[in-house]
């Protein structure tokens, strides 16, 4: 099973600093039903090819297969690009997918001219199918279809394509898209689906599977119409759709605006921290990082050992590697920093063990009915020793002359509590998971309607 990716940029070599795979030599990898082999046909400074060749072995396939049966021998798996391919692009160009290089970091972000040829793929729904998921992502897509048997014409196509795609995006961008748009596809996965892949479908998908018009079909098919996991991803789809609609609104709008006199944002950071300090926190969660203003402050106190930052929304993660100059940041600070697509609603392993960890103006996005989730998420499976929670106090919005009575902060809030909602919200929370809170004012303390923002403080 063969696929390459070739670029006409100038010097095209620097496709190996992007793959981090030297064109000098040629790479093979293990995979656990045979080998990856890495090579470039062509290495010049007018064009480049790299390509990716499986050699599946087809004992060790029927070996490490659930069931023994006879379609474990005779199948088509070693001959086509299939889940297979996408185990392979990821292991193989895992750091290429992630949009990191060490050498060209502004390449890395830089769209360049890109074809991908993919000798034989099953496309379950044919060339149309082909054209409804790569056409949209400004591909232009060639395919050749495959008669049955040369002798038997009649007998018509089978349903594999050699495929060529053409269009110019950032190398990561293309790697994720064919790891997820392969198995889709194919409709066949070889490995049992759980709920991890709703995560990998998040991680590699997430950024511009939200706007895909064949969205829920990639969704239904990558996740085998399991309805438990399609539901879930197309519930974190929707809640990142919000997120990037509020970063967005939040860039011009209101609420920044609003708070912009009384410095609201970096006493919030400064609340926060002070709050981490007393606890001798030294591992550090930003649970909705958005783009980065805590982790900054964070990182330029050594106290802070490991410190990780979360968003539901990929756009807000980039944005934070800009705002942060990732790519430039001294090595000190960045073995400490970590960036992580995830959701405050949903049980994640990455997330446990922490000292401390920050929600900052975040639960008020939260549709109520969403809340019960959240509180799982965080207190229960996080369950980080301490947890500082900030959101509007409602009514501390009386002062702002410009804020129309009973009109929120931000558009996107679906809430916001007065004072004493608050506090019995996090009082029920706390009991529940085995919490103590204790509440605070941010922001100079009016005598009438309390601080602007409000801050609980919860201590496991």
């Amino acid at each position: 099973m063969l696929l390459t990716i070739s670029t006409s940029h100038r010097p095209a070599t620097d496709l190996g600093y992007l793959l981090h795979k030297n064109p000098g030599r040629a790479h093979v990898f293990d995979l656990p039903v045979g080998k990856a082999h890495v090579f470039y046909p062509q290495a010049s400074e007018e064009l480049c090819k790299a390509a990716l060749l499986l050699d599946i072995d087809s004992i060790t396939l029927v070996r490490t297969a659930r069931r023994a049966s006879l379609r474990q021998y005779v199948n088509d798996r070693p001959y086509v690009a299939s889940s297979f391919m996408s185990t392979a692009l990821l292991k193989v160009f895992g750091t290429a997918m992630s949009g990191t290089s060490k050498d060209r970091p502004q390449l890395a972000a830089t769209a360049i001219p890109l074809t991908v040829t993919i000798s034989a793929l099953p496309c379950r729904g044919g060339e149309d199918l082909l054209r409804r998921l790569f056409e949209p992502l400004g591909y232009v897509v060639s395919a050749s279809g495959h008669l049955l048997d040369d002798k038997f014409p009649q007998w018509g196509l089978s349903p594999y394509l050699t495929v060529r795609l053409e269009g110019t995006h950032r190398l990561a961008d293309a790697l994720q898209h064919l790891y997820v748009l392969i198995p889709t596809l194919d409709d066949e996965k070889h490995y049992w689906i759980g709920r991890d892949e709703v995560d990998k479908l998040m991680n590699r998908g997430g950024e511009w599977l939200t706007r895909h018009p064949q969205r829920d079909l990639i969704i239904n098919r990558y996740l085998k119409g399991l309805r438990t996991f399609t539901s879930e991803a197309l519930e974190r789809l929707t809640e990142e759709e919000s997120a990037d609609r509020a970063s967005d609104a939040e860039e011009e709008s209101g609420e920044e605006v609003l708070e912009r006199s009384l410095g609201l944002g970096a006493h919030r950071v400064q609340a926060v921290i002070a709050q981490f300090k007393r606890a001798g926190a030294k591992r550090v969660l930003d649970m909705g990082c958005g783009e980065g203003r805590l982790l900054r402050s964070l990182l330029e106190d050594p106290t802070f050992e490991e410190i990780v930052g979360m968003d539901v929304s990929i756009r807000a993660l980039q944005r934070a590697r800009e705002r942060l100059r990732l790519d430039r940041m001294p090595e000190a600070w960045r073995a400490r920093l970590r960036l992580m697509h995830s959701s405050l609603t949903y049980r994640d392993s990455r997330l446990t063990g922490f000292d401390a960890a920050a929600v900052i103006e975040v639960v008020e996005h939260f549709d109520r009915h969403r809340l019960s989730a959240f509180e799982r998420s965080l207190f229960e499976f996080a369950r980080p020793t301490l947890v500082a929670v900030t959101t509007p106090n409602a009514e501390y919005n009386v002062r702002w002359p410009s804020l129309p009575a009973g009109q929120l902060r931000h558009e996107d809030h679906r809430f916001e509590w007065t004072r004493g909602e608050f506090q019995a919200w996090a009082a029920a929370a706390g009991k529940r998971f085995g919490y103590e809170v204790r509440f605070e004012g941010v922001g100079a303390e009016d005598p009438e309607v309390g601080s602007p923002t409000q801050l609980g403080v919860f201590n496991r």
